[in-house]
């Protein structure tokens, strides 16, 4: 399927559709959220933080 939705796309717009985007029963990534707190932790104080759910 994603070579033919390649196939009918516009390449300017869109990027190009991979196998696993028509995978019906793939799981999608959890984005995790975060301060800026943390990112200046990892990136500055080079901690790395415990990870939380919310």
């Amino acid at each position: 399927m994603a070579l033919i939705a390649n196939t009918q796309r516009t390449a300017k717009h869109q990027r190009a559709f991979r196998p696993s985007d028509f995978d019906p029963f793939a799981r999608k990534r959890e984005t995790m959220k975060a301060d800026v707190s943390v990112l200046r932790d990892v990136f500055i104080e080079g901690r790395v933080p415990t990870q939380t759910r919310e």
